[in-house]
Order: C-alpha cells, then structure tokens, then sequence
C-alpha cells in the first residue's frame, strides 16, 4: 500500500469556476437591468461590447498559447460586466473594446490566465481607460426622467467636491443620479452580494473592513458618512471587486488586512486628491500586497516552524 503524506486540505467541493462565476453574473444583472432602465439602451450597449470583447480576446490568446479555451467559465464575462458598470452609458464602443482587450490580455492573459493574476482584470482596465483617455469619462449621463437627450451631469463625488447641493439618499439608493452604469443603484448591487453571500460564494471578510474604514475616515473628517457610503462606486468596489478570489487574500485576517488598505486610500483619495473617487486605485495597490499579506497571515501548519514561511 503507497501511502501519500501530503498538505492539506484532503477534500474536494463541488464548487466550479463556471458555476461560482454564473452566479456572478447572475448577481450583476439587477444592477444593469436598473442601469438600462436609467440610462437607456446605451447601458446594455456598453455592457454587450465588453463582455463580447473579453469572449473573444480570452479565447484568442488561449489558442495563440495552445491551451484549452477558458472563454465558457464565464471568468471573462465577469470581467467585461465589472469593467462596463465602471463606465458612464455614453462611454464610445471603441473605448469600452480597447479597456477590455486591455483588461484580457494585458492584465489577465499575459500573467498566466484566471488564477494567476497579480490585479483585478476590471479594474485595471477602468484605470486604463481613466488615464490614456480620461475624455471618456469626463462625462456622464443623467437619468433619462431628468434630463432629455442624455445630458450629462455631475456624479454625486463631484458635486460633493465642487461644494453644490447633493443628492437627497433616496436618489442615492435608486441610482436617481448621473454616473457609471455600477455606481448608481445602491439597492440592486446590496442585492446580488446579498444573493452571493447566501450561497456562500463570497464572504464579508474584506467588504465590511472597506465600507467600515471609509465610513469612520470621512467621518472623522467632518463628511456626511452617509452620503459616503452611497456615493461613487464604493458599493462595486467592496460587494464585487474586493471579493475577487484571484486578487485578493486567502485567508480572513488578511482579508481584513485588505479591506482597511483599500478603505483607507479611497478615503484619502476623496479627501485630499485632486480625484473624487478613489475606489479603483486603492484596490489595484492593495493587490501589489496580497502576496505579502497571505505569507504572512496564512494559518501555521501543525508542528510546522516559523521559518518554513520564508
């Protein structure tokens, strides 16, 4: 008889990567149901070029590495949803391809494909877009009831900056306001992480470190906590990005470790920078340390030593 003295764990779940991302994409559409809603049709435009976009480049750089296609687990799909809700519904199809392709290849292909990734694909493809062709997003489109013809107006970031009078929380909460098609219907995105926290797909372990420090930061700065909280894309960011099993840590005190990084930097951000919104840089620098942050909160092997960690 051979027997195998292995690590652990020593048992397999019956959790699938196209499962867990179909259920993903299950919680997401809420979301762009409410965006399509508000925005018009432009919503479900943007949306269909970037996960169209993410199909296809994953699937070419697999066959360029002769490797199975991953294009059906649903992986990329995620991804051009995540990256099309970080965009205003005006956004040029032209931009929303290139930040995917961008997001695909660059950010999630080269590094070895979903798994190995250092950053968040969806992210990074926003910041992309954000800093090669920031015209993109200079504007966004108010709500179709409010403002004919999609007239651009300010998000409640900028208004909050500029010194104007804000949205009312109700508005907030509905997404009753100008800006991407994620960061505006509060109530629809604390659904789909309801739903995915009820069938355990993801955990609160990295969100409510994130929402809590932005929360006691501006309010200890003298911000209106609330109005914090249902602004910018805080909600995206913590419910579906912070959770992402690749670029994230492993283990809950690192976890935890993540989320007052990210809360901590998007707080500063909107505080003291020149940008109001500071969700997406405080995530792709906090992925540079998950890393270092999982060797050093990873749960000790019994009878193993301290050293074994290096």
């Amino acid at each position: 008889m051979n027997l195998i003295n292995e690590a652990s764990p020593h048992f397999h779940g019956d959790s699938q990567t196209t499962k867990i991302m179909g259920a993903v994409c299950l919680a997401l559409l809420p979301t762009l149901i409410a965006a399509i809603v508000l925005y018009g049709l432009g919503s479900a435009v943007v949306t269909l070029v970037c996960v169209a976009t993410a199909l296809v480049c994953e699937h070419l750089c697999c066959i360029i590495m002769k490797r199975e296609s991953t294009a059906g687990d649903f992986s990329c799909v995620v991804t051009g949803m995540l990256l099309a809700f970080t965009l205003p519904a005006t956004c040029p199809w032209w931009v929303a391809a290139l930040g995917t392709a961008f997001a695909i290849v660059v950010v999630k292909m080269l590094f070895g494909g979903i798994g190995t990734n250092v950053f968040n694909p969806a992210v990074a493809g926003r910041v992309f877009i954000m800093v090669c062709l920031p015209s993109a997003l200079s504007s966004y489109p108010d709500v179709q009831g409010k403002a004919l013809d999609a007239i651009t107006g300010a998000t409640p970031l900028a208004m909050n900056a500029a010194g104007a009078e804000p949205y009312s929380y109700l508005d907030m909460l509905l997404g009753n306001h100008a800006g991407a098609l994620g960061e505006t219907c509060i109530l629809t995105l604390l659904l789909g992480y309801i739903f995915l926290l009820a069938i355990k797909v993801v955990d609160g372990w990295a969100t409510v470190p994130f929402i809590a420090t932005v929360a006691i930061v501006t309010g200890c700065a003298g911000e209106d906590i609330i109005y914090q909280l249902l602004s910018g894309g805080l909600a995206l960011g913590a419910f579906f990005m912070a959770t992402d099993y690749t670029t994230t840590p492993m283990t809950p005190r690192g976890k935890i470790i993540f989320g007052i990084g990210c809360g901590l930097i998007t707080a500063l951000v909107r505080l003291f920078a020149s940008a109001p919104e500071g969700v997406a840089f405080s995530i792709l620098f906090m992925n540079m340390f998950v890393p270092l942050i999982d060797r050093y909160t990873r749960t000790q092997p019994v009878g193993g030593v301290k050293n074994a960690l290096i």
